[in-house]
């Protein structure tokens, strides 16, 4: 699985030391040397896991599909985002979570601390 693109559709096969990697940062964070450039790619579905070959010179729309089980491989890549959220309990059961605090807060009252000064006697 690649951390970098979360919807790889299929593995690429490094010319330069002959490993497969989903993506060529997966390839940087391994090896010790850079990702050779080729103009043939081979390439290794991840839905039928079978191999094949692209020239990239004559590259066309009917490529983007897998020759053997027509998976569309080249596809919008998802990376990975940080999200900002806040865990906690289920607002239907506790909503202090979702106060606002820009607004002032009524003075706490109880029935145990009573005005007792406008009282008679």
């Amino acid at each position: 699985m690649c951390k970098h693109i979360l919807n790889a559709q299929v593995s690429i096969r490094a010319p330069c030391c002959k490993k497969w990697f989903d993506c060529p940062e997966c390839h940087a964070e391994v090896s010790s040397h850079n990702l050779a450039k080729t103009l043939e790619m081979v390439f290794m579905c991840k839905k039928c896991r079978k191999a094949f070959r692209k020239d990239m010179t004559v590259y066309e729309d009917s490529d983007e599909y897998c020759p053997h089980c027509d998976n569309h491989y080249v596809v919008d890549a998802k990376s990975p985002q940080a999200v900002l959220g806040v865990e906690g309990e289920d607002a239907r059961k506790d909503a202090r979570m979702i106060k606002d605090d820009r607004t002032k807060e009524a003075a706490y009252r109880s029935i145990f601390m009573q005005d007792n000064s406008g009282r008679l006697g």
